[in-house]
């Protein structure tokens, strides 16, 4: 009795560990996204002090910050989908969502 009691304690740690780690890599992805909208915004407005090397500069920082983006975003979909397929990580899901 004691060990299912466990086993079913480490599951649900296991699923606050996967909603978090999903809440995480979401605010990461949001973060990195505003940073690459950031440098892009700097490429396309207009000033007549930028160098070819800032430019460039500019350019790869924002392919660099948006393919980060992307892979946190897929990061927390994977963690959701994880989280999807066990019953308690979707009555935990639910349950946040619920609550936010």
């Amino acid at each position: 009795m004691i060990g299912i009691m466990d086993k079913a304690g480490d599951q649900m740690q296991r699923v606050k560990q996967y909603y978090e780690k999903m809440i995480d890599f979401k605010g990461y992805g949001i973060v990195t996204l505003c940073a690459s909208i950031f440098f892009y915004l700097g490429l396309i407005i207009p000033s007549a002090a930028k160098s070819q090397i800032e430019i460039t500069v500019m350019m790869a920082g924002s392919i660099v910050f948006l393919f980060g983006s992307i892979f946190f975003f897929s990061s927390s979909t994977t963690y959701r989908k994880k989280l999807l397929e066990t019953e308690e990580g979707q009555e935990y899901l639910f349950k946040k969502e619920n609550i936010s």
